[in-house]
């Protein structure tokens, strides 16, 4: 049953695979193929659901529990670190609730997207997309889990700059792109702690691991995940990346930002559930979190003045209500309000564009009697807190201008002493040159120089080539002639003085004294 799972992510990601090398060369045409790629995605996406419908089925008739199977991705002596599919309750539920949400994403698109410029690309990045959330809810390892993550943040940051020659929408992605670094940085610290204090990287191995840590490491362990949940779920402080998202077509919009990647940080603390619970530190602070960004979600929402707008700060504040769920302890709550918030948010950004036609001639709602006769309050609100310029105040600047001051230094003081690197011609002169010492034909007049650089370091090398290349040619290629003769005396004559001066009482002494410092 667990070789099954594997094909879950395996159909969406052939697809993907088919639709963008047909693409790139050359053999599906923009327009005339588009039922081409749309069957691919649709099909794969479909099997897929299919699948994990018909295992969550099997699983909750008790046909069978807690299957898994794993291929070492690397091995280095005691350590293995597998790439592990597993499953359960919850991750079978949620990969049977996202595929249904894919295959009408998919079929949504097929009509939305007609026509447009970027149609084979969009599809080949939402087919990765289903294969690489299928590869994290289904993981039973932090590796394999991380992998997936990773491609959906690909993914999100490809299709935000879907409009790529829109500087505003290129500018977002990358924005968006760089924030949820941040919270990678936390995961590979937290796959990093748990195979040195547990030995594993599975979940299950940490979760069962996780009553025996000493001290403070569950915590810090804890923590290290959630800042990589708060990062991909847009929490406090990481929240302004998600309303920058929206520059996205709408169903990129409605299955990365309403109903599934939006809730990869929240599936991580679902799944290491045992882990936090042993960290009562860690769950304050998801339950803090998440109480601030169900407060900024909600503050800011009250001044948005169009649907996508209103709709994504909605969603922050939901997800941020499931983060104080299980930062408070009410797990289950967590896990029914994910999946019915999955739902309604994916219909939401789905008819958006169709609410937006059929009320275009209703006015706007006024915002809440509070705010309006309250002007700071309101433009606290349509300003969101000023919680971006804040971040980039407090974290961008002084990062820009440590970069700018480390360049700088760089430039005035290391490349001066260091010198510059040869060009590349200058090394195939280097292999002519060489050729020609071997054949005799010595074109170049200054025979005696052997190499050359700039800078200090570059000086030095310089220096130390000539200096062999002399030894080299007076001692090696000439022979034991006379002149190696005659230096070879001068240099025993040299040695000689050399070993007199060292047998002196006070040379002796300061040997012996060093010997000592030494051997203590």
């Amino acid at each position: 049953m667990a070789n099954w799972a594997c094909l879950i992510p395996l159909f969406p990601l052939i697809a993907a695979v088919m639709i963008g090398l047909g693409y790139f060369s050359g053999l599906l045409p923009s327009l005339a193929s588009e039922r081409i790629t749309a069957k691919l995605a649709v099909w794969s996406l479909s099997l897929s659901c299919l699948l994990a419908l018909g295992l969550l089925m099997a699983f909750l008739s008790g046909y069978q529990t807690d299957e898994h199977v794993q291929f070492v991705w690397l091995q280095s002596g005691d350590l293995q670190l597998p790439l592990r599919v597993t499953f359960n309750s919850l991750n079978l539920a949620l990969a049977g609730l996202f595929s249904i949400i894919f295959v009408i994403v998919a079929r949504f698109s097929v009509n939305y997207m007609h026509k447009e410029r970027g149609f084979h690309r969009f599809f080949s990045i939402l087919c990765l997309f289903a294969a690489a959330m299928f590869l994290l809810v289904l993981s039973g390892s932090a590796l394999s889990a991380f992998m997936g993550w990773e491609i959906a943040g690909i993914c999100s940051f490809l299709l935000i700059a879907y409009a790529y020659d829109r500087p505003v929408a290129a500018n977002n992605a990358a924005r968006a792109f760089i924030t949820n670094r941040v919270g990678d940085a936390g995961f590979l610290m937290g796959i990093g702690l748990s195979l040195h204090w547990i030995g594993s990287a599975n979940w299950q191995d940490i979760n069962e691991g996780a009553a025996d840590l000493l001290g403070n490491d569950a915590v810090i362990l804890a923590l290290c995940f959630s800042v990589a949940a708060f990062a991909k779920s847009a929490q406090i402080p990481f929240s302004p990346w998600l309303a920058r998202a929206m520059e996205g077509p709408t169903p990129s919009s409605a299955v990365f930002y309403g109903a599934i990647m939006i809730h990869a940080g929240v599936i991580v603390i679902l799944t290491l559930q045992p882990l936090f619970e042993v960290a009562p530190l860690a769950m304050g602070v998801i339950a803090v979190v998440g109480l601030l960004t169900a407060f900024y979600g909600w503050f800011a929402g009250l001044t948005q003045t169009d649907i996508k707008s209103s709709l994504v700060f909605s969603v922050q504040a939901q997800i941020g209500l499931m983060f104080l769920e299980c930062g408070l302890g009410f797990w289950q709550l967590a896990v029914w309000h994910l999946g019915a918030h999955t739902l309604v948010r994916s219909y939401q950004f789905l008819t958006a564009p169709s609410i937006l036609h059929n009320a275009h001639d209703n006015p706007v709602r006024s915002v809440p009697s509070f705010l309006a006769a309250r002007p700071g309050l309101f433009a606290a609100a349509q300003q969101r807190l000023w919680l971006e310029p804040a971040i980039e105040w407090m974290v961008v600047k002084p990062v820009r201008r440590l970069a700018r001051d480390l360049s700088f230094f760089e430039i005035r003081f290391v490349d001066p002493l260091l010198g510059s690197p040869a060009p590349a011609i200058r090394a195939i002169s280097t292999l002519t040159q060489i050729e020609e010492r071997k054949i005799g034909a010595r074109l170049d007049n200054d025979e005696d120089r052997f190499a050359t650089g700039s800078g200090l370091a570059g000086k030095l090398t310089e220096w130390s080539a000539g200096l062999v290349n002399w030894f080299e040619y007076h001692f090696v290629l000439r022979g034991v002639g006379k002149e190696s003769i005659k230096y070879g005396r001068k240099l025993g004559k040299s040695a000689n003085k050399l070993e007199q001066i060292l047998q002196m009482p006070r040379y002796l002494v300061i040997f012996v004294l060093i010997s000592l410092l030494i051997a203590s």
